[in-house]
């Protein structure tokens, strides 16, 4: 069986994010992490390969510094590792993003791709779907349970009270939510084996299937209007009354807001 697991170098929120003077983010100068939902993603990707043999290869599409990401990724135990990078291809939005990925990912031989939920960068749950649609294979979303059924996988697939069982041929996509398992960490001996591997990197002239039309900034439907840092609260309300009275204020509050 050969997974591909789709990576993604997201900011380390915790310490500020920073814009371009065209709202998007300037991500070679914040600190980076591994997109907690595609970590788990790739633990899963690993626990597979662990359970019924496989090889694990690890993609993404980022700035030459991603390989850091990448070679965490074969420190935990993935086989192999592509990055995709070029100047182009800044600025890309999820249709952009999806378009490069899946071209990467037609040059590649594949069972099963694993992508995260969603990057806590952007929030927005849509490049791993899009992928699916660009490579016409069926897609499972947010994953909770991932089994093995001879050349099928069966999912759990979460929802807000409950969640389906859904079962689906290979080849397909899964997305992953970052509940679906405690990632595993980087053993001393796989930190060593993972610098002694080599990263493949492709650019845009690697990719001949890919659209010049769909790639980068220039090739992205979705336009910033406005971006800005964490918004500030205010300092709120405090009152003190009678439990009586402060359900009534909450219910006129709730109202004045067209709430309820």
């Amino acid at each position: 069986m050969k997974i591909i697991v789709c990576l993604k170098q997201v900011p380390d929120t915790k310490g500020g994010v920073q814009f371009n003077p065209d709202g998007t983010l300037n991500r070679a100068a914040m600190l980076t992490i591994m997109n907690p939902d595609d970590k788990a993603g790739l633990e899963a990707a690993l626990r597979i390969k662990e359970q019924y043999g496989a090889e694990v290869t690890v993609l993404t599409m980022g700035l030459p510094k991603a390989d850091e990401m990448l070679r965490e990724a074969l420190a935990m135990g993935a086989d192999k590792a592509i990055l995709v990078t070029d100047r182009l291809l800044a600025g890309a939005d999820t249709w952009a993003t999806s378009s490069t990925v899946a071209a990467a990912i037609k040059k590649l031989d594949y069972d099963l791709i694993i992508t995260g939920r969603q990057a806590i960068d952007g929030d927005t749950a849509q490049v791993g779907p899009q992928i699916s649609e660009h490579l016409n294979i069926p897609v499972i979303s947010y994953a909770q349970d991932i089994k093995i059924d001879g050349d099928s996988v069966i999912v759990q697939r979460q929802y807000e009270d409950r969640y389906h069982v859904v079962k689906a041929s290979m080849p397909c996509l899964i997305t992953a939510l970052s509940e679906l398992n405690e990632p595993r960490y980087m053993t001393p001996g796989g930190i060593f084996d993972a610098f002694e591997k080599e990263v493949t990197v492709w650019t845009r002239a690697d990719l001949t299937e890919l659209d010049d039309a769909n790639i980068g900034l220039k090739g992205s439907p979705t336009k910033i209007a406005k971006a800005s840092d964490k918004v500030r609260k205010g300092a709120g309300e405090t009152v003190n009354l009678d439990p009586d009275e402060a359900v009534a204020y909450l219910m006129g509050k709730l109202d004045e807001k067209h709430l309820i």
